[in-house]
């Protein structure tokens, strides 16, 4: 008999994952470095993207692999994080050779906008994402406010002063030699909810009346165009499956499901929800099975990434409103 189990997304061979921030400020970033050029497809389906490079994910355009992704705090100035593993990754004479022993990495990147978290004028740039990369060397991550995650929030549509902490999380699962996991940075406007359970655990929260506010009932009860605050989930799948870049396109877009069950309300105009997913190749296996264990994936890395999150900048996080029980 096949048996499921956990496993930490450490145990997927072939990447290396960092994390780095600037703490004080409310802000940072996490990168996923292959240990070699990897396959890549990407899904984004919220309204308000920040990426780079996600042109050359589609199944249409001639890129072969990437050589890191990364995951950024700051909206679109983040992006500029990108440029510090480029300089990394050049260093090491890793990219796309174009000629006379010049390399360009290839680089893709996405965005949550967290500037209302912390300093707004402090983001994420080439020397954190230098360090993100020294640290990934050295597998420095873990879930929480870090990384990525650092600023980010959820709950943000009823207003920011119902907002509560949130941030990074990952999960991963093994099958015989199948593994298959997702790094979610957990930056929502909706709700959020342990899939497994149904239990709401982070989102619009009253603190002086210690009671949640429901998104979608507030959403319904709206007739008019309404402001959700700043808003992305964004992250990564990672197995050592083998499939072709439309097939982990089509993995990344089954993942989005993991996101829909545990985020309400999900992909709005004020989301940019961008998944990549990446594959080293190593085993042959169903896409099926992979696209399904990736949602399930991402189900359970955004309960992590509540769960390991903390109370910042007067931002209340799950862990102090469950020491009462909140009630609708």
């Amino acid at each position: 008999m096949t048996v499921l189990k956990k496993i930490r997304i450490q145990e997927i061979e072939g990447f290396h994952i960092g994390n780095a921030e600037y703490p004080e400020a409310g802000t940072g970033c996490t990168v996923i470095l292959p240990e070699k050029k990897t396959l890549c497809g990407a899904d984004v389906r919220g309204g308000a993207p920040a990426s780079r490079e996600n042109a050359l994910l589609s199944p249409l355009a001639a890129n072969d692999g990437v050589h890191a992704v990364l995951l950024s705090g700051g909206s679109a100035y983040g992006l500029d994080a990108a440029g510090g593993i480029m300089q990394y990754l050049e260093n090491k004479g890793i990219g796309f050779p174009v000629g006379g022993g010049t390399v360009v990495p290839i680089v893709c990147a996405s965005c949550i906008l967290d500037l209302g978290c912390g300093s707004s004028e402090v983001r994420p740039d080439a020397a954190l994402g230098h360090q993100a990369c020294i640290n990934a060397e050295n597998d420095h991550y873990q879930d929480g406010c870090y990384g990525a995650g650092t600023g980010a929030t959820c709950g943000k549509f009823s207003g920011m002063e119902y907002m509560m902490k949130s941030g990074i999380g990952s999960a991963a699962y093994q099958i015989g030699d199948l593994k298959v996991g997702a790094v979610i940075c957990v930056n929502c406007a909706g709700d959020v909810y342990d899939a497994g359970t149904g239990r709401k655990i982070a989102g619009a929260f009253k603190t002086a009346d210690h009671a949640w506010i429901d998104s979608e009932e507030a959403l319904y009860a709206s007739l008019t165009n309404v402001s959700m605050g700043a808003n992305t989930t964004i992250g990564a799948i990672l197995t050592n499956a083998a499939f072709t870049k439309t097939e982990l396109t089509k993995i990344a877009g089954m993942a989005h499901d993991g996101l829909a069950r545990s985020i309400r309300p999900i992909h709005t105009m004020y989301d940019g929800d961008t998944l990549y997913a990446l594959g080293t190749g190593k085993i042959k296996t169903d896409l099926n099975l992979v696209g399904t264990l990736a949602a399930k994936a991402v189900s359970a890395a955004i309960v992590n990434a509540i769960e390991s999150s903390v109370s910042l900048f007067g931002i209340p996080a799950a862990a102090d409103i469950q020491k009462g029980e909140a009630h609708e």
